[in-house]
């Protein structure tokens, strides 16, 4: 069970990377067009990590911030994962 532990704390480790690289490419992303790598790069880490968020994104709606609205999503994904992540090791 201790094997079983650490492979799913590493992938979720690599889960966690992924979400972080997600974040910091829309960020770039919103200031303006970049090397063309850093598109497919975004395609890739939406692509990987979409299928878990948007379960999430359909059970919890955008909180209404005046006019915009947060998605929280992500943030609920990243926090479980990281709690997951932290089991995972103390198998």
């Amino acid at each position: 069970m201790d094997f079983i532990g650490i492979l799913v704390g590493y992938a979720l480790t690599a889960f966690i990377l992924l979400l972080v690289a997600r974040m910091v490419l829309d960020w770039a992303a919103m200031a303006g067009r970049g090397p063309a790598w850093v598109g497919r790069a975004r395609t890739f880490t939406r692509a990987t990590t979409e299928p878990a968020i948007a379960p999430v994104r359909r059970v919890v709606p955008p909180v209404r911030a005046g006019g915009i609205g947060i998605d929280l999503a992500f943030t609920i994904v990243f926090v479980v994962a990281l709690v997951l992540r932290s089991i995972a090791f103390a198998l």
